[in-house]
């Protein structure tokens, strides 16, 4: 396949995003790792030498010889789904997708040079076409961020782990390093969700997409609305035992669970993030050079602490409480010494609130220490 046909519009009318950049939809984390290493010196010539050591040749060999290669003569629906994903996502060169005979429905996006996109018969089967077309937006998202690059790289480390696993120690280093590239990868899962959000405009077909992938083709036994209850008591069921389980279930997983990844979707269509992309504003390509590390590490660090202030996992509400009690009472031991040792300076400062602040600081130690 080819550049992207521009008069091959969507079937029905959808808004196209012209120049849009991937940024406009990675998930904060997503964003700052890719930011970063995409400004990293030298970054570019070090994969281009470890590409030497994967089998990426050997894999679009194996695609091209044992399945089937969507095109304007197979899969012709995959294929306009693809061209209309490509299409809205201002994606200038459609990447060849591939389906291969697996019942497990699974799709992804691999590839160093050039992503390569591969769906199996099972998912391909389990989908309908509103669902199927977010899906591929979802991969085609993938592709926008670059993400086929560093998916090709876990899925080269996991295996090469797996290989020298007799070696004592052996795979102490790499499993580090899966384990990082996995957690980045979990939130690149949230970022692709978001672009398949962009493609499809139906956020109940992504919802439904995602509950038969956890609970197979039976949509008439499920409903939406129950499976993001399941999200909500997921997240604040148990106590701190269940938040250390949910920690080591989900540390050797490349996806989020079906139900966080639907509810974080959800919460994201309703967001004014998302109302302004289909708005017409949001970040171009053109710009992508000018972005600020800095300020993607703060904006990371800004949606962490937040998830941290509102989350109802136990594990987290208690890592939130202490950092509260923590700055209550780096306030009020401020606040002494300011009144201490500051001297007749000090008195102005108590007339414009530093006693009231003091007392308030003070109070809210005390509510701390009392729940302690």
């Amino acid at each position: 396949m080819t550049g992207n046909d521009q008069g091959n519009v969507p079937s029905r009318q959808r808004k196209r995003f012209p120049g849009i950049s991937s940024r406009a939809y990675e998930h904060p984390a997503d964003r700052s790792a890719l930011v970063a290493l995409r400004k990293l010196s030298g970054f570019d010539t070090a994969f281009k030498a470890l590409s030497g050591l994967l089998p990426e040749r050997s894999l679009r060999l194996l695609y091209l010889s044992d399945s089937v290669r969507v095109s304007d003569a197979q899969f012709i629906h995959l294929n306009d789904m693809l061209r209309d994903a490509c299409y809205i996502l201002d994606l200038e060169k459609v990447p060849p997708m591939y389906v291969v005979q697996d019942p497990k429905p699974n799709a992804m996006c691999i590839g160093l040079d050039e992503p390569i996109i591969v769906v199996t018969t099972g998912l391909v089967e389990l989908l309908d076409e509103e669902e199927m077309r977010a899906v591929v937006g979802h991969e085609v998202g993938h592709a926008l961020s670059g993400h086929s690059v560093y998916r090709t790289i876990l899925l080269f480390l996991t295996n090469l782990a797996l290989k020298i696993a007799w070696i004592p120690l052996g795979t102490v280093a790499i499993t580090a390093i899966v384990t990082g590239l996995r957690e980045w990868f979990r939130k690149s899962e949230l970022s692709a969700d978001r672009a398949g959000l962009l493609v499809g405009q139906d956020v109940l077909a992504s919802m439904r997409g995602l509950m038969k992938i956890a609970g197979g083709n039976h949509l008439h036994e499920m409903n939406v609305d129950a499976f993001l209850a399941q999200a909500d008591e997921y997240e604040k069921a148990g106590d701190l035992r269940d938040s250390v389980l949910k920690i080591l279930n989900v540390l050797p997983r490349s996806h989020p669970f079906t139900t966080v990844r639907a509810a974080e979707l959800k919460k994201w269509s309703e967001s004014r993030d998302f109302q302004r992309i289909m708005d017409g504003h949001y970040p171009k390509r053109s710009e992508d050079k000018d972005t600020s590390v800095s300020d993607s590490f703060r904006e990371s660090a800004g949606h962490y602490a937040d998830t941290v202030r509102t989350s109802k996992d136990p594990l987290l509400k208690l890592v939130g409480d202490i950092a509260g009690g923590a700055g209550d009472l780096a306030g009020d031991l401020g606040g002494r010494l300011r009144n201490r040792f500051g001297g007749g300076q000090a008195s102005g400062g108590k007339e414009t609130g530093g006693e009231s602040g003091g007392r308030e600081t003070g109070g809210a130690s005390g509510e701390a220490k009392s729940e302690g």
